[in-house]
């Protein structure tokens, strides 16, 4: 899956939000200063043509919707970014999120259970 520059991610963010819309539609869903409308909608032919996002067409109008899901995309781009920073490790990246993050025992405490979950996942699909 290729990445997306920071426009291009503004623009999928929106579309997340309301999952299907014309481009009226997506530009209202920025903040203040709005950009211009034929920003978004080169940002969009781009993500068209990057797979994306798709479209069905009403008269001359193009209704669009997210073909990759926010989910997706998150867990490729944190996938990406323990390896270019991380050398590959989540035991990298959760060492330097707990230090540098400066967490409090309740939140170490809640990352604790969320793990000891997931652990008790795995060795219930082991066994």
């Amino acid at each position: 899956m290729k990445e997306l520059t920071r426009a291009e991610e503004q623009v999928m963010r929106c579309l997340w939000k309301i999952k299907s819309g014309f481009l009226k539609q997506i530009i209202e869903q920025f903040p203040e200063p709005k950009p211009a409308y034929t920003t978004v909608s080169t940002v969009i032919r781009v993500l068209v043509k990057k797979g994306f996002i798709s479209y069905r067409t009403h008269g001359k109008s193009h209704e669009y919707y997210p073909l990759v899901s926010r989910d997706k995309y998150f867990k490729n781009h944190f996938k990406i970014l323990v390896k270019n920073y991380f050398s590959n490790s989540p035991q990298r990246f959760v060492s330097f999120f707990t230090e540098k993050n400066n967490l409090d025992l309740t939140e170490l405490e809640e990352m604790k259970i969320i793990i000891e979950e997931q652990i008790r996942k795995k060795r219930a699909e082991a066994s």
